[in-house]
């Protein structure tokens, strides 16, 4: 074992005395478990948000393609069989479960897996992915979140950058199902968002970017007030999602290839899937990108299999019992991902838009003003509930965020409610929207529980919303 005070252990008991036991956990795990990332091809994607649908449809893909694959991330997991629910919803767990689960993975045949890669799991204070040797990089993003746990912007940038810097310590010719592999190592970055150039200069190896029509990277930057970063470099491949155009059921949309090495008929690829929200391209393009430069498996091939993904639970997820009003439930639950959320839906819908949200409690409190200003300049009534508030007062939460509604407009007890009780706050939307409505259910989504003090109560925010449309006289 490893200890910190020596002091701890008998006579008869062997031990190394380490600085952290907890950062000596990574590589005693991993040592455990035969290093069992040596023999796997792995992709890690990081970002504050669109992780969880990236690693899902990057696994998607593998599998569609007849590769046998695994995966770790917040909703669901899967060690080689189908997915299934993650109970702990822990976006990534300490390194012995990491370590252990990979090996599972690798007995279970699987030659490729994707982990998704929260900020904390790269920090060095916890080390639960440091000795995972990472072969693919993603950077979806970075904004305003987890601040309680890195202290700053600069620094929660930093940590998530680690998976960069991970591609250059390790050795990728590894032995994937007894065979020696020389496996592509490379980075893939949103050029989006304003920290690109920091992610594709954390490593030497290749880079390559993604973008769309979209504004996500420019609200990024405001909402962080971030100085401008150098640009990308001029000689990056990258590719351009455009064209996107997003339904009740479905997204369409045409990737655009800059890469001189890419004969020009070549150049255009067009993707259909049936997952609602434009922000999907972004994780689809990634993810995409991530799939065809592993494999080597050509990316107009793999587009034709998107049409065959299937949604992340509690991803814009469509509650239908028939109702003549929208319901979706969704995990945004920051400025940005309202700003990427939002704009679309209010494109399309003809009628009012009704947000229930709230926001966390002993968590980052500058987000909350922030959150109700985005959402009051799309939606016509806010409805501010309940989102774990710990040992917060419920109340002060909800107060924080009205702030922001009220500058942008918002009138308290009209436009702008406070029901602490999110089921109560679900029922208020549902008796306010009318035909054509759009209701939005966000930042619990896939969530079990609502944390009160240190008690989590049980909770669904998907049976949630059914119930209360059955009560209503919908069907379930």
């Amino acid at each position: 074992s490893a200890v910190e005070n020596a002091r701890a252990c008998k006579r008869d008991v062997a031990f190394i005395k380490v600085p952290s036991s907890r950062f000596a956990m990574s590589p005693i795990s991993a040592s455990f478990y035969d290093d069992p990332s040596s023999h796997l091809v792995i992709y890690g994607v990081t970002g504050t948000e669109g992780k969880s649908s990236t690693v899902s449809f990057i696994w998607q893909l593998l599998r569609l393609s007849g590769i046998k694959a695994g995966f770790i991330s917040t909703v669901q997991y899967s060690l080689g069989g189908e997915a299934v629910n993650n109970p702990q919803h822990q976006t990534t767990p300490e390194a012995p479960i990491v370590q252990r689960e990979l090996y599972e993975m690798l007995q279970n045949g699987c030659t490729h897996a994707v982990v998704e890669s929260s900020s904390h799991g790269l920090s060095t204070k916890t080390n639960r992915l440091g000795d995972v040797k990472f072969d693919c990089a993603l950077f979806m993003n970075v904004t305003l979140e987890h601040l309680e746990f890195h202290g700053t912007y600069e620094q929660y940038k930093s940590d998530k950058a680690n998976l960069f810097r991970a591609l250059d310590k390790v050795c990728h010719t590894k032995l994937i199902a007894g065979k020696e592999t020389k496996v592509p190592s490379f980075g893939i970055v949103n050029l989006e968002d304003p920290a690109a150039s920091y992610f594709a200069s954390a490593t030497s190896k290749k880079v390559v970017g993604f973008t769309t029509e979209g504004m996500a990277g420019k609200q990024a930057a405001e909402e962080i007030k971030a100085a401008p970063l150098p640009p990308v470099p001029q000689n990056m491949a990258y590719i351009s999602s455009r064209n996107i155009a997003s339904a009740r059921y479905g997204i369409t949309f045409s990737m655009h290839r800059f890469d001189s090495s890419v004969p020009e008929g070549e150049r255009v690829i067009h993707v259909k899937a049936p997952l609602p929200g434009a922000f999907n391209a972004y994780n689809i393009t990634a993810a995409l990108i991530a799939v065809s430069g592993t494999t080597l498996i050509p990316l107009a091939k793999l587009a034709e299999l998107t049409q065959k993904l299937l949604p992340v639970t509690g991803r814009m997820t469509v509650i239908d019992c028939g109702q003549p009003f929208e319901v979706i439930v969704d995990y945004a639950h920051t400025p940005s991902s309202f700003e990427t959320i939002f704009p679309p839906l209010k494109k399309r819908c003809s009628g009012n838009i009704i947000c229930v949200f709230g926001s966390g409690g002993e968590r980052d409190t500058k987000k909350r003003p922030l959150q109700g200003a985005v959402a009051a300049r799309f939606c016509s009534t806010e409805i501010l509930t309940d989102e774990d508030p710990r040992f917060e007062d419920s109340m002060k939460i909800l107060e924080d965020i009205a702030l922001g509604a009220i500058k942008e407009g918002k009138i308290k007890d009209k436009d702008l409610l406070l029901i602490p009780d999110r089921r109560q706050a679900i029922r208020k939307a549902f008796a306010l929207a009318e035909k054509d409505d759009i209701v939005l259910l966000l930042g619990k989504s896939h969530e079990n529980s609502i944390i009160y003090g240190d008690k989590a109560t049980p909770y669904d925010e998907i049976a949630e919303a059914k119930a209360a449309l059955v009560e209503m006289g919908f069907s379930s």
